[in-house]
């Protein structure tokens, strides 16, 4: 692995081809006989720091189509802090499942569980019949896996039967210094960025572009108003970027005031801090308040001079679902994923079928969604919203931030690269769109 490293490090990537692949690798792991060490805590208790170890794994054998990549970088999704607490159910009934599909997809039931579904990093191997891709490419990996061997999947590869999500339901993640990937996860490591910065925008922006603007979501449009939950955090950073970029208008929510500062610093001017207006949807464990969902539509038109919501974009779930329904405009749209609070929804139908709004499901994203996203990032129309990052070993530290909610946009980790600010190619690009990279760093 120091070759390897060393051959990235001194730009000599043509010589990896002829470097050898170590028998083993360091990887963020959950571990098959720990699923029941949370059992008798709440959510909230469940520590991914105690769950979540660094270990050596052996290196999987390449099977056809597939690529091994020397991650530089990743970063953590709330479905890694999802393993490490083992909810709503243990990753090992994916892999289990996974691993009865074919003699090569064997490979993924394992006790132990490699996480993370975002990496940077540079091609090591291709398998049979891989021919875009050539060990010494610089890459980042979307985390969509599928099969394509069934025809639901050919017109929207997120249909396809055996879609999966890389490093949640299946083995070999990004959190490690080696990764398994499918070839076709593979796109262009956006050249203005360092390792850590280009390994972040991929989960979430992909599936932000889905639920947005793709025509499998909310086919956003110019002058749309847009709720957007949790606009300063790993996923409605990107959701605030892309609406403010289409020229629709945002209405972020945020739970404190240095969130609303990072909103406003991206060019939004409609911020609701819902901590400090004191909304609370639920009177108790089993009943919703409707007057804080009419209370809080009516701070909504205060601040849209009297719009409702043409688009509410949904990820927190049980805790603000009965509320999003509530205020979005008739025949307006409900668009969710994530459920992080929760994932029993209620609402109240009334408001839903009288008013002839639309709840539409949104997972991740195809294939070409996911290029198109990390397209808008390459480009600089979209940027990164890197907030913090640790290194490989302190990954349960970084899980715990954002299963705590501590943390503002995406939080990094350090895999193979040995600092921050390595890996950057377009100098001039990058100085044109310095403030805009670093805007979650600065805070």
């Amino acid at each position: 692995m120091k070759q390897i490293l060393e051959a990235i490090l001194s730009d000599e990537l043509d010589a990896v081809a002829g470097l050898e692949v170590p028998e083993s690798y360091r990887g963020v792991v959950v571990r098959k006989d720990e699923v029941d060490m949370f059992a008798g805590r709440t959510t909230r208790e469940k520590d991914p720091r105690e769950s979540l170890h660094v270990q050596d794994v052996a290196t999987p054998e390449l099977g056809p189509g597939e690529a091994l990549v020397a991650v530089m970088a990743s970063a953590v999704n709330y479905n890694t802090v999802w393993t490490s607490i083992f909810e709503p159910l243990s990753t090992f009934g994916f892999l289990e499942r996974y691993g009865r599909l074919s003699p090569l997809t064997k490979r993924h039931d394992l006790p132990y569980h490699v996480v993370g579904s975002d990496l940077a990093g540079v091609v090591l191997r291709t398998g049979p019949g891989v021919n875009l891709w050539k060990p010494g490419d610089e890459v980042v990996a979307h985390c969509l896996s599928v099969e394509l061997e069934s025809y639901e999947g050919h017109d929207d590869t997120m249909l396809d039967p055996e879609q999966r999500i890389w490093g949640f339901e299946t083995n070999f993640g990004g959190l490690a210094d080696l990764a398994l990937v499918k070839a076709n996860q593979l796109m262009p490591k956006p050249d203005h960025l360092s390792w850590e910065e280009a390994a972040s925008p991929g989960l979430v922006n992909s599936t932000a572009y889905r639920q947005l603007v793709s025509k499998n979501g909310a086919a956003m449009k110019l002058g749309d108003t847009v709720l957007i939950w949790g606009a300063s955090g790993g996923l409605g950073s990107y959701a605030t970027q892309m609406v403010l970029a289409s020229g629709a208008t945002p209405v972020c929510v945020v739970s404190s005031a240095d969130k609303a500062d990072i909103v406003r610093s991206m060019g939004a001017e409609l911020v609701i801090d819902r901590n400090a207006e004191g909304y609370s949807f639920w009177k108790d464990e089993h009943n919703q308040d409707p007057r804080e969902w009419r209370r809080f539509g009516a701070k909504i038109r205060e601040l849209t001079g009297g719009k409702d919501p043409d688009i509410v974009f949904e990820h927190p779930g049980r805790e603000t679902f009965g509320a999003s329904v509530f205020v979005a405009r008739k025949g307006g749209t409900v668009v969710t994923c994530a459920s992080t609070s929760g994932y029993l929804h209620q609402f109240d139908n009334r408001y839903l079928w009288m008013n002839l709004k639309r709840i539409i499901g949104s997972h991740f994203a195809n294939y070409r969604e996911a290029y198109l996203a990390n397209d808008l990032i390459a480009t600089g129309k979209i940027h990164p919203t890197l907030s913090k990052v640790y290194p490989l070993e302190q990954t349960g530290q970084a899980a715990f931030d954002v299963h705590q909610n501590l943390h503002q946009g995406k939080v990094g980790v350090l895999c193979l690269a040995p600092e921050e600010g390595l890996g950057v190619r377009d100098q001039e690009k990058r100085h044109r769109h310095l403030d805009a990279i670093n805007r979650f760093r600065s805070r």
